[in-house]
């Protein structure tokens, strides 16, 4: 915990170096919001999937500059409770680089550069869902130039923002990193390739006798209306978890491929076999009307297409969360999907998907399958 402190103190002061040097800034602020508005037609030999409508997620926020320094705060409402999403203050470092600390998405791999919203398949991957660790309390460092992106962070466990120190009894903490080699980013010519990297300590669980012993990894069909797990393992005696995912960009013109595959391995203690889990995504996605594909710096990947373009995307997803070896069964997932994308304006997208999910092989539970027919209206300024 002091290695964590001055750690924390180190970061501090590189934020607050210079200051006083520095010449009069002013200071601008700027609010944001977002509305999702989700419709959904099931059908399922699971009764859970009721058709229905549902307002997902509802923000608002603020964003601020001053000189070198960004901050943001971003509040969710969803189903009757409020919770904090991006809070972190960030300080550029050099035309190519910054540091950031607060709780936000760190990176690790291609679908964390983008927000919940923007996915271009409506709801994200399951793969990434399962293996990914949505917004943490930590820091991380950028860099970004010419065809290389990088970023570093460190980290604490999610529920570190929910909870006291004395309730969590003990603080998960993690590192995770995620490196871009992008030799073509012009407009209409794109390909990158990447890898990303993590380790986490085991997590709190409200159960005594696995709290900071396990991880509970899993995921929800894909579909905000309805929230039914899919995927789920709950690996005990755990020491440590290893995770990696590469990744594949490549656009030509107003077509674009973007691709992950995702391993992930949780060590145990007390002679228990080791936990592996795994999956992959592909989408393929083409612009009927827009013109080409652009390059994002920013989201190190492909661009929010122009106002007024209309995309279809073809995703599948495969994640297999059943390791026999380990004699954990969490499931084994199939999801196929089309989704038409109609950017209206700057801040309004309209989406549809229809989707076929099917689950096997997870212990207790019946094999199932989904077919889902979803449209969403959403605005984001």
């Amino acid at each position: 915990m002091k290695k964590i402190m001055l750690l924390g103190l180190f970061i501090l002061s590189l934020f607050a170096v210079q200051v006083n040097a520095q010449e009069e800034k002013t200071l601008k602020v700027n609010p944001t919001g977002r509305i999702l508005m989700d419709g959904g037609l099931f059908h399922s030999d699971n009764k859970e999937f009721v058709d229905g409508v549902a307002i997902p997620d509802a923000r608002v926020g603020v964003k601020a500059s001053y000189g070198k320094f960004k901050a943001k705060v971003d509040i969710g409402y969803a189903y009757g409770k409020i919770s904090l999403k991006d809070i972190f203050v960030e300080r550029q470092l050099s035309s190519h680089s910054l540091l950031r600390v607060g709780n936000f998405v760190h990176q690790f791999g291609l679908q964390s550069s983008t927000s919940s919203s923007m996915k271009v398949t409506m709801e994200e991957p399951t793969s990434n869902e399962a293996f990914f660790n949505s917004r943490l309390i930590g820091a991380m460092y950028m860099y970004d130039k010419g065809g290389f992106f990088g970023t570093a962070s460190v980290h604490v466990e999610s529920e570190a923002l929910k909870k006291k120190s004395n309730e969590l009894g003990k603080m998960g903490y993690g590192a995770m990193s995620r490196l871009v080699y992008r030799p073509l980013r012009n407009d209409g010519a794109l390909f990158q390739v990447g890898i990303s990297g993590g380790y986490e300590t085991p997590r709190y669980n409200s159960d005594e006798a696995l709290n900071h012993t396990s991880f509970d990894l899993g995921a929800n069909f894909p579909t905000r209306i309805a929230k039914v797990r899919a995927v789920n393992a709950l690996i005990t005696d755990a020491k440590n978890l290893f995770k990696f995912t590469p990744e594949l960009v490549a656009a030509y013109g107003p077509v674009a491929l973007e691709s992950q595959y995702y391993f992930l391995q949780v060590n145990r203690e007390k002679g228990f076999m080791n936990y592996k889990a795994s999956g992959v995504y592909g989408i393929l996605r083409g612009l009927v009307i827009g013109g080409d594909y652009k390059h994002s710096h920013t989201d190190c990947g492909i661009a929010t297409p122009a106002p007024g373009s209309l995309e279809c995307v073809l995703g599948y997803n495969y994640t297999d969360m059943s390791d026999a070896k380990a004699e954990i069964y969490g499931g084994r997932l199939n999801d196929v999907s089309f989704t038409m994308n109609y950017y209206l304006n700057k801040y309004m997208i309209w989406r549809f998907r229809y989707s076929y999910t099917r689950t096997t092989n997870r212990q207790g539970i019946d094999n199932q399958s989904l077919n889902a027919f979803q449209t969403r209206f959403q605005i984001i300024f």
